[in-house]
């Protein structure tokens, strides 16, 4: 029997898409092209993966929050995966090996409500200008890794960092054709909103009417609270805020050489003030720049 996905339930959801940052600037692991699928291949590489995974499920686990762990397939996706020299074939094995990596984690852990998302991320670069591509485009592009994704333990599929609309109805009509529960999580720049200038109220709105509400819900990552409207605390769709420890811009962030891992227990103040005003969000966690750290103490203050 499948977990419980959030959007059936009231119960609390720790998730963490950082890990990449982590690895780099905590762990001092590399990582081409920020990709971090390709350490599956190593006996190291492994333990490296592992061992970010261990904090969050050690983090959800002492404040009885329910673990959402993220397959590491952000970059998994042929185009932004051909330049590491990743043919058709060599790719749709380590999405496999990917979802499966983390199904026996919860395994391990003996914990049935763990959920098992498989991480989808952007054609092209998440805080670049949107690329002009239609949503049938899109749909047929990301049709492509959704249904390897089919072939998987996953119980739902996740896209992060999505920047624009088209780009989300095709995705969200991708997941619809193999009827696997789909969740779009936009990312906004510092003043709210899409980079061309959409409400995330109004995207959100756009993306549901287009496919007659198929995605299980909406969240916002790679993001600071700072950088939140508070408008879209009366979005009853969207249940995530997934938060960058760094006050800095999308631009800054690329440009940086050196981690912003900001304030742990201050953005899960922020956080937990969020809920509060919009209490039907209970997927909370971590995005760029967080680690063991903040995942605790998001937990904890999602706990008291």
């Amino acid at each position: 029997m499948s977990p419980k996905l959030p959007h059936e339930t009231g119960r609390l959801f720790l998730t963490h898409t950082g890990a990449e940052t982590d690895l780099i600037f905590r762990r001092g692991v590399d990582l081409p092209n920020f990709a971090s699928f390709p350490l599956l291949e190593t006996e190291q590489g492994r333990a490296e993966l592992e061992a970010v995974y261990r904090d969050q499920i050690m983090a959800a686990q002492g404040c009885d929050c329910v673990t959402i762990l993220e397959s590491p397939t952000w970059m998994a996706n042929r185009a932004r995966a051909t330049p590491l020299g990743y043919e058709i074939d060599a790719l749709h094995r380590a999405n496999i090996a990917s979802v499966d990596f983390v199904a026996r984690l919860r395994d391990r852990h003996q914990d049935p409500d763990m959920v098992i998302s498989a991480n989808l991320g952007p054609m092209s670069d998440a805080y670049g200008p949107a690329a002009d591509q239609s949503a049938n485009h899109y749909h047929a592009y990301h049709a492509q890794q959704i249904g390897w994704f089919t072939q998987t333990p996953a119980d739902m599929v996740a896209a992060y960092t999505i920047n624009h609309i088209p780009e989300a109805i095709g995705i969200v009509c991708a997941a619809q054709d193999v009827q696997i529960p789909v969740v779009i999580s936009f990312t906004v720049e510092t003043d709210g909103k899409l980079p061309d200038g959409t409400l995330l109220a109004d995207a959100i709105a756009q993306v549901d009417v287009q496919t007659s509400e198929y995605a299980a819900y909406f969240m916002i990552n790679c993001a600071h609270p700072d950088h939140l409207d508070p408008v879209v605390t009366a979005v009853k769709r969207l249940r995530g805020l997934v938060a960058n420890a760094s006050r800095c811009s999308h631009e800054e962030l690329d440009n940086a050489t050196e981690l912003d891992d900001g304030d742990p227990a201050e953005l899960a103040s922020q956080l937990a003030d969020w809920r509060k005003r919009a209490p039907q969000i209970n997927v909370l966690g971590g995005c760029c720049g967080t680690d063991a750290r903040h995942l605790r103490a998001i937990a904890r203050q999602l706990s008291g």
